[in-house]
């Protein structure tokens, strides 16, 4: 029995593990500059771009929204996400604007 519990336990450790958890932030952040990521932020929103991401009415509520607007603001710039993109991108920008559970 006490084998059970504990494996309930890493279970739902790992059901609460951080998104992007195989993601590199670093890597993510290098990503975002070498194909300026932010240049249609600007344009949206003015300044530095960041506003995008930190407006109260902001359309990614979890990590899954995060990888469909990485997707489609990628696809808009004729980029192809890998899985390790998503996982690096969304690394860096949950840590840097989102801080997703």
């Amino acid at each position: 029995m006490k084998k059970l519990g504990f494996i309930f336990l890493l279970l739902a450790g790992a059901a609460q593990a951080a998104p992007f958890a195989k993601g590199d932030a670093e890597v993510g952040q290098k990503f975002f500059d070498k194909n300026h990521c932010n240049r249609c932020h600007i344009d949206m929103m003015g300044g530095d771009g960041s506003g995008i991401f930190t407006r109260p009415d902001h359309k990614v509520r979890s990590a899954a929204q995060l990888v469909t607007q990485m997707n489609f603001c990628s696809g808009n710039m004729g980029i192809t996400l890998s899985a390790q993109d998503e996982q690096n991108l969304g690394a860096y920008l949950n840590q840097r604007y989102y801080k997703l559970p």
